[in-house]
């Protein structure tokens, strides 16, 4: 073939194709018919006609797909409450929040590994400023809400570094999360509140995702920033580590220091250290990636039920509060006729008649709450006659309600005066007087409206654990105890034994032997533990420091005859 073409054939007005060429014989370059060579574009005015025609009647590749064949059904989306909670994609991980996400890792790494206390407020600042940057990155505002959340999860954090007791540490805890959650997502309805507290566990694992993508972007845009920022880290720890060693060599005051400020690290806890140093970075990188796209919970769409009529609304709930003014009548019966007549037509002794009605009182006050929530969502809601009948009716449920609450609180009260005062006893004390507050806030939604009432119940959960976490209950179950030791004489040794270093400053107060045999359990755990100050609560710190200005005197007979060893006859601690 000749390098330029000659005149090309004209075909017939059938073949010619939708697109016409009309090659300029001056701009054709030099190639050869058919492919051409590899990597070079070929000329329309090169392709021979049945090339040309081949093209023009081939589908395009923009062209959309063929319909389904007859009886199947296109490949169905996610569904519609998925798409409405789910948020624009998320900004890129900004360096801060990752340089803020490895500190909170190895701060786990090497403070989390003894014990809680100090520490686990210490590792949640950098965790914080992770989600921080995050947020600020995606262009969110600090709202007042979310400073509430904040400030409530960081104060319940000071509950580890406060009191040794196990279970107010884990109720801080596991509130803190919630609250942290919540801060992260700022939703305001009763789903948004429920599913936000819970929110920041399902972004661990595309906090992850997220992180790596990220980084990899950038570190293909900026390759050489990063090398030498790895250089100084390097050689910043080799100075400290070096120079640290030589002058903790030199002196043992600084060695002493340096010791005390610094964890202790070992081959052995290599395992244990790694899953808290991953532990620390998946969290934070969670709470990061929460902060920078949150899933939408208030766009969750819960439909009121199907409204009644007044009379099928409004009569079993009518029926209802008469029976709990019935109930009410003879407990204020019980209350003036006194408890002697009543002891003696039932057969039950004192307490055990009081034992026997709290945790019924207690389910009914929880039966309550259920019964709001599923009236209200059935309530009629047509004209303004419906609302007020709602008002009145499960307004005066509520008022009803709060005397049982009252009732079951004095039933506990006339239960700890017998038998005295256990960690269940204050625990479900506590819940009742919460679920007491419920109804409150209840009863305020329905005169001011119930717009806040998702976000002000969530509130008062978490004030009330940080205030039994402030209260210290093994504290106050000892100084209850020594108080009635010192009335009645009687006190249950052997359930001291249990409680943790919280309860040493009331029991501090026992004269001997009681004092020694009460005590002597906590000592012994106290001596076997030697954690680090980060993770040492004020609790422990205090008990330490008692018992060694007054150091314990047993005796193992005197202790056996007081039962600190088991063979007491005890508070008769049934629950």
């Amino acid at each position: 073939m000749s390098d330029t073409p000659s005149t090309p054939a004209t075909p017939s007005a059938s073949a010619t194709p939708s697109t016409p060429v009309t090659p300029s014989a001056s701009s054709a370059p030099p190639a050869e018919a058919g492919t051409g060579n590899s990597g070079q574009q070929q000329s329309p005015a090169t392709l021979s006609y049945r090339e040309q025609h081949s093209r023009a009647t081939q589908p395009q590749r923009h062209q959309p797909w063929p319909p389904p064949p007859p009886g199947r059904r296109p490949p169905a989306g996610p569904p519609k409450w998925l798409t409405d909670v789910r948020p624009e994609p998320p900004a890129k991980i900004r360096p801060a929040t990752f340089v803020a996400a490895l500190a909170t890792a190895l701060l786990s790494a090497l403070l989390l590994g003894e014990g809680l206390g100090l520490n686990l407020l210490v590792v949640a600042v950098p965790a914080s400023l992770a989600a921080y940057f995050a947020a600020q990155a995606a262009g969110r505002r600090l709202r007042p809400w979310t400073l509430v959340w904040a400030v409530g999860g960081l104060a319940l954090l000071a509950i580890p570094a406060l009191r040794d007791a196990g279970w107010p540490t884990f109720l801080a805890g596991v509130s803190a999360l919630a609250l942290g959650s919540l801060a992260l997502h700022g939703n305001r309805t009763w789903a948004g509140v429920f599913v936000g507290s819970l929110g920041i566990l399902g972004s661990i694992g595309s906090g992850t995702a997220w992180a790596f993508r990220g980084l990899r972007e950038r570190a293909e845009v900026s390759r050489g920033r990063w090398a030498p920022m790895v250089r100084t880290t390097l050689v910043a720890v080799v100075l400290l580590v070096v120079f640290g060693a030589l002058f903790a060599s030199a002196d043992a005051a600084f060695a002493d220091l340096l010791g005390g400020l610094t964890p202790e690290v070992s081959v052995a806890d290599g395992p244990w250290r790694t899953f808290l140093f991953a532990l620390g970075l998946l969290g934070a990188l969670a709470a990061a990636r929460t902060a920078a796209a949150p899933m939408r919970w208030d766009r969750l769409e819960i439909r009121p039920g199907r409204a009644r009529g007044r009379a099928e609304w409004a009569l079993p709930l009518v029926v209802l509060n008469l029976l709990f003014a019935a109930f009410i009548a003879v407990q204020l019966a019980v209350l003036f006729g006194g408890y002697d007549k009543v002891l003696s037509e039932t057969g039950l002794t004192y307490a055990h008649y009081a034992r026997q009605g709290f945790w019924q009182l207690l389910w009914a006050t929880l039966l309550v709450l259920l019964v709001i929530a599923l009236a209200l969502r059935w309530a009629p809601r047509g004209a303004e006659r419906d609302r007020g009948l709602v008002r009145s009716v499960l307004g005066t449920l509520c008022v009803l309600t709060l005397v049982v609450v009252a009732s079951a609180l004095r039933r506990m009260d006339l239960y700890v005066d017998a038998y005295g005062l256990t960690r269940l006893r204050v625990s479900v004390a506590a819940v009742e007087l919460w679920l007491g507050l419920v109804i409150v806030l209840i009863m305020a939604a329905g005169v001011l409206g119930s717009r806040w009432l998702p976000r002000a119940v969530a509130v008062s959960a978490a004030a009330a654990v940080l205030a039994f976490g402030l209260m210290s209950p093994d504290g106050l179950v000892a100084e209850q105890n020594v108080a009635r030791y010192r009335s009645t004489e009687k006190l249950d040794v052997h359930y001291f034994q249990d409680l943790s270093a919280d309860a040493v400053p009331a029991l501090d107060t026992l004269p001997e032997p009681q004092r020694s045999c009460a005590l002597v359990g906590i000592a012994e755990r106290l001596d076997d533990r030697n954690e680090p100050w980060y993770a040492t609560s004020l609790g422990v710190a205090r008990a330490r420091e008692i018992l060694e200005e007054r150091p314990l005197d047993v005796d193992q007979t005197e202790c056996r005859r007081l039962g600190t060893y088991g063979d007491g006859r005890g508070l008769y601690d049934e629950y």
